[in-house]
């Protein structure tokens, strides 16, 4: 009870900071920017109690001691929620963009809307295929990568509007409000730069799990083949950007398609995996 009480809190705050970074989108008023920031201080500390009463109750069962509770879709969405948000209160906190919380807060308060609102959120013991050290590592570093993916995103797509506006002949108020194309190109580039070779990481943390637990490295299921092709626009991006030397819409344009290609991996070929079916509840 108490920890659904502090889920819910956590998503109430974060569409409060939402609608703060919606106000300061609008307005570019100081306040609502650091509204924004106190509501998602103040989500992350909830959903960060949260999440240990969580591992509390799922330690309750002997068999899952010192596995952390990100093995059902309640758990992995609750956990990328908090990932995104923690990411953007670190990216924020030093950067001061202000802007780029309406492009990348939505994310983290829909992931954690869906959570509580559709996912079931009991714990129960670990299947046996589970209990492995693999599970506080492979699954958790995937999805920071995807967090970190997601504020990237968030970048992206205000480097477009922003080159919208700048070539428009009347630039709406929002075009001084954003921060400039060489910031937004610059940040964008980094995030991904750190974070590929984190998924890629995960990536073969997964491979070494399934070797294993079953003889075999890679399946090819649905999971593992849109991640790969995920991993593979992102390094398309870096070559892009950083060795091409390629600035504007076409690197933004594959790093969009490496995103598009990340939910796919997490919500459309959880559907249909084998090896990671545990996460959709099945």
């Amino acid at each position: 009870m108490a920890e659904s009480i502090l889920s819910w809190g956590a998503f109430l705050l974060y569409t409060a900071a939402c609608a703060a970074a919606f106000a300061y989108l609008l307005t570019k008023n100081a306040r609502a920017s650091s509204l924004m920031l106190t509501f998602v201080g103040c989500g992350i500390a909830l959903h960060v109690l949260g999440f240990g009463l969580r591992l509390v109750s799922f330690w309750a069962f002997p068999e899952n001691r010192w596995y952390l509770p990100v093995n059902n879709y309640f758990g992995a969405l609750t956990y990328m929620s908090l990932a995104l948000a923690a990411a953007f209160f670190s990216i924020e906190v030093r950067r001061h963009l202000g802007i780029l919380g309406a492009f990348v807060l939505p994310m983290a308060a829909l992931s954690l809307g869906v959570a509580v609102l559709s996912a079931d959120p009991a714990v129960a013991p670990l299947e046996p295929k589970l209990r492995s050290y693999w599970l506080n590592i492979h699954p958790m570093i995937l999805m920071t990568a995807y967090a970190a993916f997601i504020n990237a995103f968030g970048v992206a797509l205000a480097l477009l509007i922003q080159e919208r506006q700048i070539k428009s002949r009347k630039p709406s108020e929002l075009c001084y409000r954003l921060p400039s194309l060489d910031e937004l190109d610059a940040l964008n580039g980094r995030i991904i730069a750190v974070t590929l070779p984190i998924l890629v990481g995960g990536l073969a943390m997964g491979a070494a799990w399934a070797y294993q637990a079953s003889g075999r490295a890679w399946s090819w299921d649905p999971k593992e083949t849109m991640s790969l092709i995920t991993a593979g626009f992102y390094a398309e991006f870096l070559w892009l950007r950083y060795v091409s030397g390629k600035r504007g819409r076409t690197p933004v344009y594959v790093s969009m398609a490496g995103f598009a290609c990340m939910l796919l991996t997490f919500f459309g070929a959880e559907l249909v995996s084998g090896r990671h079916d545990f996460l959709g509840g099945k």
